[in-house]
């Protein structure tokens, strides 16, 4: 599959490609998922689960940002049905999702209430800031939610004097779970 081309700018960083992967691999979208991203922003990850789920659903309250999520999934190869959404979650979030992602810690409570109410089978968050890692994970447990917990940090390699150095992203904490009574295998597949 191709990488995912992201030539217009939402003034804010895409999820990293590294961070998409093993997101999607803990997702483990299929032909017959509904997908749902909170805060799609640049559409990177709304682009990678449109070439893999059958309908996507992206929640974006930057009008700005929707365009751009809208502006770059038109550049890239995608075979899912799209529906791009300008709301503040949890208003805008569709009752028969089959995988939630939230990309930013905005209403996380109340979209994990959503998802807990619609019985969303994968729920997964990504947070880059350690205090709301740690509340976020308070609130997945609170709602019975919470299967998994990764914390990883990618560096890339740059030429420094003849050899090669290495620049770090900051570290991504991974919360993954679910809201139905199927379990989330640790390849993201269901048991």
């Amino acid at each position: 599959m191709s990488r995912v081309a992201l030539p217009h700018d939402a003034k804010a960083g895409p999820t990293k490609s590294e961070v998409r992967a093993v997101l999607l691999s803990k997702l483990g979208l299929t032909d017959a998922d509904h997908f749902v991203e909170v805060g799609s922003c640049t559409g990177a990850v709304t682009i990678e689960a449109a070439r893999r789920a059958g309908r996507v659903t992206a929640v974006e309250r930057k009008e700005s940002r929707l365009e751009t999520t809208e502006k770059n999934l038109h550049v890239n190869e995608t075979s899912a049905e799209v529906d791009l959404r300008a709301a503040e979650a949890p208003d805008g979030l569709p009752e028969d999702a089959d995988a939630l992602f939230l990309g930013g810690s905005r209403n996380y409570e109340a979209v994990l209430d959503h998802a807990v109410e619609t019985g969303v089978d994968r729920v997964i968050m990504n947070v880059s800031r350690l205090e709301v890692a740690g509340a976020a994970t308070d609130a997945f447990r609170e709602r019975d939610l919470l299967e998994e917990v990764l914390q990883f940090q990618v560096s890339h390699g740059y030429e420094l004097a003849g050899a090669t150095s290495f620049d770090s992203d900051n570290p991504v904490y991974m919360l993954i779970g679910s809201a139905s009574d199927t379990e989330v295998a640790a390849d993201g597949g269901k048991t």
